[in-house]
Protein backbone atom coordinates (compact mmCIF):
# COMPACT_ATOMS: atom_id res chain seq x y z
CA UNK A 1 0.00 0.00 0.00
CA UNK A 2 1.40 3.58 -1.01
CA UNK A 3 1.23 6.30 1.58
CA UNK A 4 -0.82 9.19 0.32
CA UNK A 5 1.53 12.70 0.31
CA UNK A 6 -2.26 14.82 0.42
CA UNK A 7 -3.09 16.23 3.59
CA UNK A 8 -6.72 16.33 2.61
CA UNK A 9 -6.36 12.42 1.99
CA UNK A 10 -5.07 11.66 4.97
CA UNK A 11 -7.41 13.78 6.92
CA UNK A 12 -9.91 11.76 5.28
CA UNK A 13 -8.05 8.07 6.38
CA UNK A 14 -8.50 9.52 9.74
CA UNK A 15 -11.95 10.33 10.00
CA UNK A 16 -12.90 6.79 7.87
CA UNK A 17 -10.92 5.40 10.84
CA UNK A 18 -12.95 7.24 13.25
CA UNK A 19 -15.94 6.53 11.63
CA UNK A 20 -15.88 2.42 11.48
CA UNK A 21 -14.18 2.61 15.22
CA UNK A 22 -17.75 4.43 15.97
CA UNK A 23 -19.88 1.88 13.83
CA UNK A 24 -18.16 -1.12 14.41
CA UNK A 25 -17.12 -0.88 18.07
CA UNK A 26 -20.00 -1.01 21.09
CA UNK A 27 -17.48 -0.37 23.48
CA UNK A 28 -16.89 2.54 21.91
CA UNK A 29 -20.16 3.95 21.67
CA UNK A 30 -21.00 3.11 25.00
CA UNK A 31 -17.84 5.74 25.92
CA UNK A 32 -19.75 8.24 24.03
CA UNK A 33 -22.73 8.40 25.59
CA UNK A 34 -20.57 8.44 29.17
CA UNK A 35 -18.71 10.83 27.78
CA UNK A 36 -21.62 12.97 26.65
CA UNK A 37 -23.46 12.39 30.20
CA UNK A 38 -20.16 13.83 31.84
CA UNK A 39 -19.25 16.74 29.78
CA UNK A 40 -23.20 17.36 30.51
CA UNK A 41 -22.39 16.94 34.50
CA UNK A 42 -19.40 19.44 33.59
CA UNK A 43 -21.82 22.08 32.77
CA UNK A 44 -23.93 21.23 35.18
CA UNK A 45 -21.50 21.76 38.11
CA UNK A 46 -20.03 24.34 36.53
CA UNK A 47 -16.20 23.15 36.72
CA UNK A 48 -13.31 25.67 36.75
CA UNK A 49 -11.15 25.28 34.00
CA UNK A 50 -8.17 22.78 35.38
CA UNK A 51 -11.03 20.51 36.50
CA UNK A 52 -12.63 20.43 33.13
CA UNK A 53 -9.11 19.80 31.53
CA UNK A 54 -8.82 16.53 33.10
CA UNK A 55 -12.09 15.41 32.50
CA UNK A 56 -11.79 16.15 28.94
CA UNK A 57 -7.86 14.31 29.17
CA UNK A 58 -10.14 11.30 31.05
CA UNK A 59 -12.17 11.27 28.28
CA UNK A 60 -10.11 11.26 25.12
CA UNK A 61 -7.33 8.75 26.77
CA UNK A 62 -10.28 6.41 27.11
CA UNK A 63 -10.61 7.04 23.15
CA UNK A 64 -7.28 6.76 22.37
CA UNK A 65 -7.06 3.65 24.02
CA UNK A 66 -10.42 2.18 22.47
CA UNK A 67 -9.30 2.64 19.00
CA UNK A 68 -5.90 1.83 19.68
CA UNK A 69 -7.13 -1.81 20.79
CA UNK A 70 -9.74 -1.58 18.06
CA UNK A 71 -6.51 -1.18 15.55
CA UNK A 72 -4.61 -4.11 17.50
CA UNK A 73 -7.67 -6.61 17.13
CA UNK A 74 -7.55 -5.62 13.70
CA UNK A 75 -4.82 -6.10 12.64
CA UNK A 76 -4.16 -9.68 14.80
CA UNK A 77 -7.55 -10.81 13.40
CA UNK A 78 -5.76 -9.95 9.46
CA UNK A 79 -2.67 -11.61 10.42
CA UNK A 80 -3.38 -14.61 12.12
CA UNK A 81 -7.02 -15.30 10.39
CA UNK A 82 -8.69 -18.74 11.93
CA UNK A 83 -5.47 -19.37 13.26
CA UNK A 84 -5.01 -19.59 16.83
CA UNK A 85 -1.71 -18.37 18.47
CA UNK A 86 -0.98 -17.52 21.93
CA UNK A 87 0.66 -14.32 21.06
CA UNK A 88 -2.54 -13.17 19.26
CA UNK A 89 -3.92 -13.58 21.97
CA UNK A 90 -1.91 -11.99 24.33
CA UNK A 91 -1.57 -8.90 22.25
CA UNK A 92 -5.33 -8.65 21.81
CA UNK A 93 -5.29 -8.97 26.22
CA UNK A 94 -2.39 -6.20 26.25
CA UNK A 95 -4.35 -3.98 24.14
CA UNK A 96 -7.80 -4.69 26.17
CA UNK A 97 -5.92 -3.91 29.21
CA UNK A 98 -4.50 -0.71 28.16
CA UNK A 99 -8.33 0.22 27.43
CA UNK A 100 -8.97 -1.00 30.92
CA UNK A 101 -6.12 1.28 32.89
CA UNK A 102 -7.87 3.90 30.66
CA UNK A 103 -11.19 3.69 31.87
CA UNK A 104 -9.95 3.40 35.68
CA UNK A 105 -8.33 6.29 35.32
CA UNK A 106 -11.21 8.12 34.21
CA UNK A 107 -13.51 7.18 36.92
CA UNK A 108 -10.21 7.81 39.59
CA UNK A 109 -11.03 11.29 37.81
CA UNK A 110 -14.84 11.21 37.73
CA UNK A 111 -14.33 10.88 41.86
CA UNK A 112 -11.78 13.43 42.23
CA UNK A 113 -13.65 16.29 40.01
CA UNK A 114 -17.24 15.08 41.08
CA UNK A 115 -17.08 13.62 44.38
CA UNK A 116 -17.55 16.68 46.96
CA UNK A 117 -20.17 18.18 44.48
CA UNK A 118 -22.35 15.40 44.33
CA UNK A 119 -21.72 15.11 48.24
CA UNK A 120 -22.41 18.71 48.97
Amino acid sequence: MRKSRNILKSFGFAFKGLGFAFLKEKNLTLHFIAAAVVIAASFYFELDRTEFLFVLSAIFLVFIAEMVNTAVETAVDLAVGDNYHPLARTAKNVAAGAVLFAAIFALVVALFVFGSKLLA
